[in-house]
């Protein structure tokens, strides 16, 4: 009897132990708080980004399901609009929190399924405590980057963000314009362009068409010049900083076919703060992972995977097409020739992903080892 007793004893990792899990909103938080499997879990509600409510609740969780006050805390919350603040706070108080990936999270395959912020959190707290227990597939936890890898990211965020307002304010102009049958070809001169068109009718541009216009116009100017101060800072410190990501990105910038922003989102997203150890990883975090499908006699591929950063993925892609125009003689060029040069244009829309994903790992290869992939030139000077 002693024997087995000390056996249960050595086989429950979750003794002690208070497992909280949070359900986001933006105007309140639900908690559930359990200290084991069987348990009927505690359900409390604060006010969002109340970090004193949070820690009152936790301890009178203790209270009331006769935890020590030293007992290890272990938490968890999807990853969302929060971000990683709230992990960074939970850390400081001692408590283990994991980020989770919300889409990794396994759900009820029904057609229809029942869902609120109270399934959600007992949700989380079953998957927190099997997770506890051993079973790391049973979601995935997100890699949170450190305060200064953090706030690297916003300045090629900003860039991309306006290139994209600004793109849709030239739609809208040219939409407008069409609209009376009118069109340009460029945003340069538009107010001198404006006064020279003419409609169908030869009578000028009507008052009303020309301050709509105008006014998007100047929307246009504004974020104009917003692109351009963001990429003098970004180019000024490309020539000061003595940073390591900064190096990465000039060194990753001496290959043919890698310019500035695709060195620097790489650099910033990806490979500046990340330690991976091997290609799988690398392709794994990219999204870039295939994904087959076998069941009993059937058997297809159904594609890359899609769950990684999005801003790497789509930024290695472009690149492998410029890598295939500047690097003629790469053996990435080669082998698309071989592989895909007979097929389709389905089949080579195919072909630049998985060039992307080799690109993708010869670029990590390239600045862990120095080793230039192979048959590449480098940029003279």
């Amino acid at each position: 009897m002693t024997t087995a007793a000390t056996h249960h004893a050595q086989s429950n990792p979750t003794e002690a132990t208070l497992f909280v899990a949070f359900e986001l909103r933006e105007k309140t938080w639900k908690l559930g708080f359990t200290t084991g499997h069987g348990q009927q879990p505690r359900e409390r509600t604060v006010p969002a980004r109340h970090q004193e409510r949070v820690l009152d609740a936790i301890a009178q969780a203790k209270r009331r399901m006769g935890v020590p006050d030293m007992a290890p805390v272990v938490r968890c919350y999807e990853a969302g609009r929060e971000g990683f603040w709230l992990h960074r706070f939970l850390q400081a108080q001692g408590m283990t929190n994991h980020v989770v990936d919300s889409s990794s999270i396994e759900v009820n395959r029904r057609r229809r399924r029942a869902k609120s912020d109270g399934l959600d959190v007992r949700t989380l707290l079953s998957m927190l405590m099997r997770y506890a227990q051993g079973e790391r597939y049973v979601w995935q936890v997100v890699k949170v980057p450190s305060v200064e890898a953090e706030d690297q990211r916003h300045l090629h965020r900003d860039v991309e963000t306006l290139k994209q307002e600004r793109a849709s304010t030239t739609t809208r102009i040219q939409g407008v314009l069409s609209s009376q049958g009118l069109r340009v070809t460029t945003l340069t001169k538009l107010p001198e362009q404006l006064e020279a068109l003419r409609l169908w009718d030869g009578s000028p541009v009507p008052p009303g068409l020309r301050r709509r216009v105008l006014r998007v116009y100047a929307h246009y100017t504004f974020l104009s010049e917003q692109i351009a101060a963001l990429e003098v800072e970004r180019r000024t410190l490309l020539q000061t900083s003595p940073e390591a990501s900064i190096d990465n990105i000039r060194q990753l910038m001496q290959l043919k076919g890698i310019g500035i922003n695709g060195a620097w989102l790489l650099v910033m997203e990806f490979f500046g703060w990340r330690a991976f150890t091997n290609r799988r990883e690398v392709g794994g975090v990219a999204g870039f992972t295939p994904t087959p499908y076998h069941s009993g006699e059937r058997a297809r591929e159904q594609g890359m995977s899609k769950s990684g950063n999005r801003h790497v993925r789509w930024m290695t892609t472009e690149l492998a097409w410029s890598w295939l125009r500047l690097q003629p003689d790469s053996a990435l060029r080669c082998w698309l020739r071989e592989r895909f040069s007979r097929g389709g244009r389905r089949l080579r829309r195919m072909g630049i992903v998985a060039v992307a994903r080799k690109l993708l790992m010869a670029l990590w290869r390239f600045l862990e080892t120095g080793v230039v992939p192979e048959g590449a030139g480098l940029k003279e000077g």
